[in-house]
């Protein structure tokens, strides 16, 4: 039996995601060449995971200690005898090769799908993999949360080894999708949706993150799931090590000129054709955030920055598995020279771009044709016809033609960055820069 109405009844309950004391982003403008409307944005995408609002209390039947416990107690039966009216209710997220399950499907006038996350009962779970003679046990279950109002308890479980689990699945359309093409085709305006995404870059994070930390890094004997999956222990009496998840911080900056009218955007040889965006770069030991920031920048553009003012921070768990889940945490970075000497190692180029230059990029990538393109991807995937389309080539001018250049969409830190910056006026400083909402220009 397939639930997909029990999560994110309310988008209240998405907030709880502090960007900055003076940095107001729950409504932004979204400015169009056509008409003018506004958006809600509680977070960035992947924050404000609805399930992780507040962790219940141990003695809670809704807690990760005491879920765990009444797991054990049902996987010792034939889940044949489990009651439907078993409270709390079980929902269980699979996941393949670091792919949430999904479906997709038209409601009402939409002309647009709509993806879901594709959450099954425990005993519809255990059915499903006893088929294909795969016993579960407690310990591949991982805790993500749970709704008291709703009285369900949401885990997610790892099916990579059993191939014929996509046949099955498919067969009642659903179907694994790529987390990152979940983002893309999410709807940003849509707080429900924004919500589910960030449930399953939380589940993808946790997964990734167990299926990397097998043994223990210090004596190298097998490690145990502990507290229904949210940490890990070596199973060596003599060790013990605690070990938990895995955040990789990364500072993601929007370089600025002495004179604010001009921004440093860099091109990476992975991006599409003329794709902009903020330099990046992970931190490294000993080393505070701002000097993460001005060290990348000198290193990879030569560029020597004075300044550092934060913007906002924002999990991504769609980089590779090794890599399960960086933790973006951007700034704005006032240069103090100009001369850009590119590390071409790093980079494939830099340069500085006139206000003028990336309000127009804003205003020409059509951000909302790409989601419904994804979006439209998504149900052709769960419906068994996934056919090869590049999303870059629906980032287009007006008249058709492709734009010059463009900047990555809403659901990433960098867009916020920079349209942050574009749409102030030039003359606004550094402090009232973040006192002022973020506003994007896009061709809704």
């Amino acid at each position: 039996m397939l639930c997909l109405s029990l999560l994110l009844s309310s988008s209240s309950s998405s907030s709880g995601f502090l960007l900055s004391k003076t940095l107001t982003l729950t409504k932004r403008t979204i400015i169009s060449s056509l008409t003018t409307m506004s958006i809600s944005l509680n977070s960035h995408a992947f924050a404000g995971n609805p399930l992780r609002s507040k962790t219940p209390k141990t003695h809670d039947p809704f807690s990760p200690s005491s879920a765990f416990e009444s797991l054990k107690t049902r996987l010792l039966h034939n889940p044949e005898n489990h009651p439907p009216s078993e409270s709390p209710l079980f929902k269980v997220l699979p996941f393949r090769k670091g792919r949430p399950l999904a479906s997709s499907f038209v409601t009402g006038d939409d002309v647009v799908p709509s993806w879901h996350l594709g959450w099954i009962s425990l005993a519809d779970c255990e059915r499903i993999l006893e088929k294909y003679g795969l016993q579960q046990r407690e310990e591949s279950f991982v805790y993500l949360g749970s709704r008291a109002e709703e009285d369900v308890v949401y885990w997610a479980i790892d099916v990579s080894e059993e191939g014929g689990l996509v046949p099955e699945l498919g067969s009642r359309q659903f179907c694994f999708v790529e987390l990152r093409t979940l983002m893309v085709a999410t709807d940003w305006a849509d707080s429900l949706a924004m919500g589910e995404l960030a449930v399953a870059g939380h589940a993808r994070a946790l997964l990734e993150w167990h299926n990397l930390s097998r043994f223990c890094g210090h004596c190298g004997e097998k490690t145990v799931p502990m507290e229904a999956g949210r940490r890990k222990q070596c199973s060596n009496e003599l060790c013990k090590i605690r070990v938990y998840p895995r955040i990789d911080p990364v500072v993601i900056m929007l370089v600025i000129d002495r004179e604010n009218d001009r921004a440093l955007l860099s091109r990476q040889s992975r991006f599409v054709p003329r794709m902009w965006s903020c330099l990046a770069g992970f931190i490294e030991p000993g080393e505070s955030l701002e000097e993460a920031v001005r060290r990348e920048t000198y290193e990879e553009t030569g560029i020597e920055v004075g300044e550092v003012v934060y913007h906002s921070s924002q999990p991504w768990p769609v980089g590779p598995s090794s890599i399960p889940c960086q933790l973006m945490v951007g700034f704005f970075a006032y240069a103090n020279s100009v001369e850009i000497d590119v590390d071409k190692e790093e980079l494939e180029d830099a340069q500085w771009h006139s206000r003028e230059d990336v309000r127009k990029a804003l205003t020409f990538a059509e951000y909302k044709k790409a989601q419904r393109t994804a979006a439209t991807k998504v149900d052709q995937i769960c419906k068994g016809v996934e056919r090869g389309q590049s999303l870059s080539a629906d980032f287009n001018v007006e008249s058709g033609e492709l734009a010059p250049m463009f900047i990555p969409g809403p659901f990433a830190i960098a867009h916020h960055l920079i349209s942050t910056w574009a749409n102030q006026d030039p003359s606004t400083s550094a402090a009232t820069l973040l006192k002022q909402p973020s506003s994007s220009i896009s061709n809704l």
